[in-house]
């Protein structure tokens, strides 16, 4: 009975934020722990080192 409206859907700006808040801090915790196995053994693994 009567109209019913679409159902909320994500924006692109949602998407946006939520790799700003979600992806960033998990790509600056894995450049930490990149830099920390390399210091500790020597081997270079992080995406650094693609391209020195």
């Amino acid at each position: 009975m009567g109209r019913r409206i679409p159902e909320p859907r994500p924006t692109l700006m949602a998407v946006v934020w939520a790799l700003v808040y979600l992806g960033l801090p998990l790509l600056a915790l894995g450049t930490l722990i990149d830099l920390a196995i390399q210091y500790t053994t020597g081997v270079c693994t992080g995406w650094w080192c693609w391209f020195a």
